[in-house]
């Protein structure tokens, strides 16, 4: 990995022009990483691929930067979305880095029956995505939507993405988390049989699903359920691994 400062940018890219970059990214270039004119950068904008660039101007509040050429094309990300029940907030930040490292096109908070938080500061976490898009060297960031309620985030859903619900539990209320009968598929053996297409992946909170949340989930035509193994996993752990197995089986971790 290049020791070059990676950072996303809003403007167009193109060899031979020249951006500004203002704000908070101003401040880190020349004032935590001390860089000033002649000293390189590497920039994206989500659109137009990486380019290698020379700081020309070094300003208390704009730093000015000259565009080479070209050293990445843009590449397309995998369809694939997370959704969550938000949790408290390290660990909804853990998710969201994550997310973004394991390579989501979109991330969408939801609100379930059992959510122990439903406040979400997407614009802080809009900032924590470009920071790991940034490290992981990604071309794009993916936008971190506005929490829904469960329902209402369905409405209108294409069925032709996938919903893939992550549901640990059995169906026998008598025993604790319904014990194994009515357990589903492992995901591993579910994805095997999936052709590929756009996908999102379920998440639901500490404590899990309500049994009306399951029943209406499992009776949607879109919806695969899913078993993560024999444990019973975290929130953000079970989203970590859902996205593993999913890039691995139908993602961009194939080749």
């Amino acid at each position: 990995m290049s020791a070059t400062p990676r950072l996303h940018v809003a403007p167009d890219l193109a060899a031979g022009t020249t951006i500004t970059i203002d704000g908070d990214q101003a401040h880190y270039l020349s004032r935590v990483m001390r860089l000033g004119p002649g000293d390189a950068v590497r920039v994206f904008n989500g659109r137009d691929g990486e380019f290698a660039a020379t700081i020309s101007e070094a300003g208390k509040n704009a730093v000015r930067v000259a565009l080479a050429e070209q050293t990445r094309e843009q590449v397309a990300t995998p369809d694939l979305w997370l959704m969550f029940a938000p949790l408290k907030k390290d660990r909804t930040d853990f998710v969201v880095e994550k997310a973004v490292e394991l390579g989501v096109a979109e991330i969408r908070p939801v609100i379930t029956e059992r959510t122990n938080s439903d406040s979400v500061r997407v614009d802080r976490l809009g900032r924590i995505a470009i920071e790991a898009a940034e490290q992981t060297e990604r071309l794009d960031v993916p936008p971190v939507r506005e929490a829904q309620k469960l329902w209402a985030a369905l409405e209108g859903w294409a069925e032709t993405r996938t919903l893939i619900f992550a549901d640990e539990a059995g169906d026998d209320t008598g025993r604790p988390w319904g014990g194994e009968s009515g357990r589903a598929l492992p995901l591993d053996a579910m994805l095997r049989g999936l052709r590929d297409g756009p996908a999102a992946i379920l998440i639901g909170p500490e404590g899990g699903f309500s049994a009306a949340e399951r029943t209406r989930l499992r009776g949607l035509p879109f919806v695969r359920a899913v078993g993560l193994g024999p444990r019973i996993l975290r929130a953000e752990t079970a989203a970590v691994a859902a996205l593993a197995i999913w890039q691995a089986i139908r993602g961009d971790w194939r080749g």
